[in-house]
């Protein structure tokens, strides 16, 4: 932990949809983060690293590298690492209930906050009627989604230069088209259910990218967003109140580094 970057000690982090191995992938700000927090328990919530682009292309930076350097240091020095495989790493399904140390790699799990809500966390992955029914399609809709991140790479830098923080195209096209708009409220509602089914008192999830805190019909739903489109990540304080961390917008334009003030969402 270098002296300039501020410690922020919280209780729990949940981030999911990494991409390591895409050029999408926000390596540097997520190093950024894992560097500035500290939490008894850190999930991966699927996603981590994107075997199916690196089965396409061979892309690994260093940057890549020392994002998983970082999370094993984390768990090497007692911070309890629980991975939840999602689909683009679901190779590492095959190893669930396995221990190494500190990580742990399970198929879901439950996270019981400090004020004694009982979280379902899975990727969700399995609620999303085009990867469960038509894989060659959810296939298709990751090559455009990877060229739609690779054209905001090109624009980003353009906005960097004139002092803007970071802006998804990707995202925007997302909440705006309204099968879109349509698709991401099924996976909420049919996630919701899910947890209602497993008698828990909500659920903390990923896969669409899109970070949010809400009451589906009274149920709790978290997702905890990505390191790719916005760079966010769900966060649990020591009293067991969960916020959504912006880290791009935390962090200022231009990479000025500003003291973050997290706002709470539905509670």
């Amino acid at each position: 932990m270098t002296a300039d970057i501020p410690c922020h000690a919280v209780r729990s982090v949940f981030i999911s949809d990494i991409h390591l191995g895409t050029r999408g992938c926000n390596a540097t700000a997520l190093l950024d983060f894992l560097r500035s927090v500290q939490c008894d328990t850190l999930y991966l919530v699927g996603d981590i690293v994107d075997f199916w682009a690196l089965r396409r292309t061979f892309y690994w930076p260093q940057e890549h590298n020392n994002v998983l350097r970082t999370l094993l240091g984390k768990a090497k020095h007692g911070t309890r690492v629980v991975y939840v495989p999602g689909n683009h790493d679901e190779d590492l399904r095959e190893f669930g209930g396995f221990g190494f140390g500190n990580l742990e790699i399970l198929k879901d799990c439950i996270h019981e906050t400090a004020q004694g809500e009982r979280l379902l966390v899975l990727h969700g992955d399995e609620f999303d009627s085009v990867v469960k029914c038509s894989p060659w399609l959810a296939a298709l809709g990751s090559r455009a989604y990877d060229f739609s991140l690779d054209m905001n790479l090109y624009f980003n830098k353009v906005r960097r230069a004139l002092g803007y923080e970071y802006w998804s195209l990707a995202g925007y096209l997302k909440h705006r088209v309204k099968n879109a708009v349509n698709y991401i409220s099924s996976f909420e509602q049919a996630v919701a259910r899910e947890a209602r089914r497993r008698g828990v008192d909500g659920v903390v999830c990923g896969h669409i990218h899109r970070a949010e805190i809400s009451r589906i019909d009274g149920m709790l739903y978290c997702n905890d967003g990505d390191w790719v489109e916005s760079c966010t990540a769900l966060v649990e304080d020591r009293n067991g109140r969960l916020a959504i961390w912006d880290w791009s917008r935390m962090q200022g334009r231009a990479g000025d580094t500003v003291t973050p003030s997290p706002v709470e969402l539905a509670a």
